[in-house]
């Protein structure tokens, strides 16, 4: 009888299985395995991230007790009569953007992790260790079109905010990277370093376009590319039938016979993102679900430091 592998989305009970069904739960969970990532691999590093810092305004909020009175806008006073604060960030050195995809086919795990889950800590883990060096960090998520889109800040509210965005996204519908990554390319104003997190499982053409779009406005780009190792092994045993996780299509096989011929069209499309990431002069990073973070934390401070 026919083994039935089904790449299956991140149902709600797994979700609740990785993280606490709690709103504040799921977010201490998810910046508890942030935290420990990056201390467990940071400590030591990069001792001295607060050089060249300004100041820019960030946002108004109401005046209450106890606020220090230098920060009060008496324009807006003027205005409306009431008091409010301004409130001001850092300016840094460095602005990134981290996209995530999260797009059916992230759902996906041949072992105790799934793609999704990976990518869920991994861009959690550089945001949290990119607010402790003071530098502004957003996200934004994607599928078929933008899920959630948060700018990039330094401010250590803002850390949170992230992290509560990536605690409730869940994997789901299909990849649209035509659409999405030219329009964030445009998206983007200044000039900043953009870290992708992506199995790129869809049209490579579309792909690196969108990503040679980013070069074009002048950003630094750095690729995550996330499989699973089966993805990349394909060790199928018996018989089994094959669903596609963002178009529910079935189909049965024998792994035995084609593993050849997929393993031939794995390595050719990861060597062709490698060769045109290269040629682009985006930086391509190859990680399977059994790879330490640390290889992409590495990858994110050797391009921080060319920046410099």
């Amino acid at each position: 009888m026919a083994d039935r592998v089904r790449t299956r989305s991140f149902s709600r009970r797994q979700a609740q299985s990785l993280l606490d069904p709690e709103v504040a739960a799921r977010l201490k969970s998810l910046e508890l395995r942030a935290r420990l990532v990056v201390e467990g691999f940071i400590s030591g590093l990069h001792k001295s991230p607060y050089h060249g810092f300004s100041v820019e305004f960030a946002e108004h909020r109401q005046y209450m007790p106890g606020d220090p009175v230098q920060h009060l806008d008496w324009k807006v006073f003027g205005k409306t009569d009431r008091y409010y604060l301004k409130e001001y960030e850092e300016e840094t050195n460095l602005r990134c953007q981290i996209l995530l995809d999260c797009s059916g086919s992230m759902g996906y795990g041949s072992r105790d992790v799934t793609k999704f889950q990976y990518a869920q800590t991994l861009a959690a883990s550089l945001a949290y260790l990119m607010n402790r060096q003071r530098d502004a960090v957003g996200l934004t998520a994607f599928s078929e079109h933008v899920v959630t889109q948060l700018p990039s800040r330094s401010a250590s509210r803002h850390l949170t905010l992230i992290l509560s965005k990536l605690a409730n996204l869940t994997p789901e519908a299909g990849t649209d990277a035509a659409s999405v990554l030219p329009v964030m390319a445009e998206r983007l104003k200044r000039r900043g370093l953009v870290l992708v997190i992506s199995d790129l499982l869809t049209d490579p053409d579309v792909v690196i376009r969108g990503l040679k779009h980013f070069r074009h406005r002048r950003h630094e780009v750095v690729v995550f590319h996330i499989l699973d190792p089966q993805e990349r092994d394909f060790a199928f045993g018996r018989a089994a039938r094959f669903e596609d996780m963002e178009t529910g299509e079935i189909l049965p096989t024998l792994p035995a016979q084609i593993r050849v011929a997929y393993l031939a069209q794995m390595r050719e499309l990861m060597e062709r993102y490698r060769r045109e990431c290269l040629e682009a002069m985006i930086d391509y990073h190859l990680l399977d679900t059994s790879v330490p973070f640390g290889h992409a934390l590495y990858a994110y401070l050797g391009k921080r430091g060319k920046l410099f």
